[in-house]
């Protein structure tokens, strides 16, 4: 259902855009168009191979082992061990989201889930030792993962203390 809701929203918020382009500056469709079909081709192929991919690590995923590790009793430690793990994960939103939403199924607190993604989002070694690392240089990456990396952790024990008064 919740993807229903989101895909109706976006394209929603796609039509709009459209609509306003179309009125503000009809001239500039034929680029829009063109800019748009560019990126369905370009995202096309990644979508279908990363959600192929997700669902493969989603299945390998020891069942009944989520709530063990990540559920809410587990506290800092399933907090702790849920932001290695997103920093650890490669891949982009559809393997993250997907191997989330396996894990929120099988037990997971929402703590160590959001631990998880934070992670995943802005320490994702991945990326910061592909990219960041070369692009950026040593100095600022240990600066920004020195400041970044209790962020997941704070959020994640955020959740825990929403959900025990929730």
């Amino acid at each position: 259902m919740n993807v229903i809701i989101g895909t109706v929203l976006i394209w929603g918020a796609a039509l709009a855009l459209l609509r306003h382009i179309a009125r503000v500056d009809r001239a500039k469709l034929p680029e829009v168009w063109r800019a748009a079909r560019a990126t369905f081709l370009v995202m096309l192929p990644r979508t279908v191979i990363g959600l192929s991919g997700a669902s493969f690590m989603a299945a390998l995923l020891p069942r009944g082992r989520m709530a063990a590790l990540f559920g809410p009793e587990r506290g800092i430690t399933g907090i702790l061990l849920a932001t290695v793990v997103g920093a650890a994960t490669p891949g982009g939103p559809m393997v993250a989201l997907a191997l989330s939403a396996t894990a929120l199924k099988d037990g997971a607190g929402t703590g160590a889930l959001l631990a998880y993604l934070t992670s995943w989002s802005i320490i994702s070694q991945t990326r910061t030792l592909g990219s960041e690392l070369a692009l950026m240089g040593p100095t600022f990456l240990i600066r920004r993962l020195i400041l970044s990396a209790p962020v997941p952790v704070m959020i994640g024990l955020s959740s825990q203390a929403i959900d025990a008064v929730w």
